[in-house]
């Protein structure tokens, strides 16, 4: 049976990732409060940031950017709007 955590983004005991994301305290936290889907979710958002805000992670602002957004996103508050993206659920067909 695959290890579980109570997963602070669905309030749910679902499975854990199998290791930290992220090196240091914040990789072990997010190793023990979010679990494997949330953090598959938080990966395709982040990937959207990125391409769309054109963000260098090689400088430190645009790190410190993805990690807030991070937050926000396992702690359910709102996170910035991507202009580009349309959420396949609004999609109204003719």
């Amino acid at each position: 049976m695959a290890n579980t955590v109570l997963c602070k983004k669905f309030n749910k005991e679902l499975e854990a990732l199998d290791r930290a994301p992220l090196p240091g305290a914040k990789g072990q936290e997010v190793l023990q409060t979010v679990s494997k889907q949330a953090w598959q979710e938080w990966q395709l958002l982040q990937t959207m940031m990125i391409n769309e805000k054109q963000l260098n992670l090689m400088l430190p602002e645009s790190r410190k950017y993805v990690m807030e957004q991070m937050d926000k996103f396992f702690n359910n508050e709102p996170t910035d709007k991507l202009s580009g993206y349309v959420d396949p659920n609004d999609i109204v067909e003719l």
